[in-house]
């Protein structure tokens, strides 16, 4: 198997303009970000935050939740604040990776890390704002969703961003380095919750805010399980494969830390394997809702194909 940078169009069984979809969801998705978080005093912790939640990125997270929003009768309007909160939420588990405590990393997003342009204590408070802001602006934000959903998604969010969930796979990964001969079940626990969580309540959420059924929340969580672990195994690859100019942030951190990798692991044809398998798994999921969830669709089949 031959591995490049190459990015080729999802295969779809229709007419959908995945990136096409993709752009103009991006489009909206930036300019409600930039007018959730204006400037005011004191400036300076208001430009930190921006800094990093306005410097780019594919958005897939709250592309994410719309997509499923509005895979079950909801509406962008409906979806968009609590889309802007998971950003802005995996935009301060991003500024804290960065840390010199964490990742010690000096790019993110092809721009310097907030820790280098701010200070590492702004920076801190700058992800601090970022997590406590996501919250009140789903809440003071979201229109036309009853208040039972709204909880239900606040419950989830933040059982996802805690020690259940990012916080506990961060620690595990934190507790990982440098020792061999780290288990797979204990990398899948990693990546399942360091990454994986969240990624997974931006699927469930959007389906919250528009009633989704439990069943439906079930395939939907399978489904985001199978794409989060695939985005892992890609980026582990990304890592070895890519550059700092592609990837926007310092390539092989994951050899110069000692990190267990599902390449190091696998090795590169075999991760590569899985992630497609992962992939196919997620989609399987989706065949309840029909040709509908294209979106859905499209975006795991990009997830083995970027190249950043």
């Amino acid at each position: 198997m031959v591995f490049t940078n190459d990015i080729h169009l999802p295969k779809q069984g229709s007419d959908f303009d995945f990136f096409g979809y993709l752009a103009e969801r991006q489009t909206r998705v930036e300019a409600a970000l930039d007018g959730a978080l204006p400037v005011i005093y004191p400036e300076k912790i208001y430009e930190a935050m921006r800094y990093s939640l306005l410097a780019g990125g594919k958005r897939l997270r709250p592309i994410l939740c719309i997509a499923t929003c509005e895979l079950l009768g909801g509406t962008l309007e409906m979806a968009m604040p609590t889309a802007c909160s998971l950003e802005m939420i995996h935009t301060m588990s991003l500024i804290h990776d960065d840390l010199p405590a964490m990742d010690n990393d000096d790019f993110r997003r092809g721009k310097l890390t907030n820790h280098k342009v701010f200070g590492e204590d702004i920076a801190i408070l700058a992800g601090d704002g970022l997590l406590a802001y996501a919250f009140e602006f789903i809440v003071t934000q979201t229109k036309s969703v009853p208040a039972d959903r709204l909880l239900q998604v606040i419950a989830r969010l933040g059982r996802a961003v805690g020690a259940s969930g990012l916080v506990g796979g961060q620690v595990m990964d934190l507790d990982a380095e440098g020792q061999p001969n780290i288990s797979l079940d204990t990398l899948n626990f990693i990546h399942t919750h360091k990454t994986g969580a969240l990624l997974e309540a931006c699927v469930v959420c959007g389906g919250m805010l528009a009633g989704a059924t439990a069943k439906e929340v079930q395939h939907l969580s399978r489904y985001a399980q199978n794409i989060g672990l695939a985005f892992q195994i890609i980026d582990d690859i990304l890592d070895i494969t890519a550059t700092r100019d592609i990837l926007g942030k310092t390539a092989g951190k994951d050899l110069q830390a000692q990190k267990a990798t599902y390449p190091s692991i696998w090795g590169l044809e075999e991760s590569q394997r899985h992630a497609q398998q992962l992939v196919i798994n997620a989609k399987a999921e989706l065949a309840i809702f029909g040709e509908q969830a294209h979106p859905l669709i499209a975006i795991a089949d990009y997830i083995t194909s970027r190249r950043h």
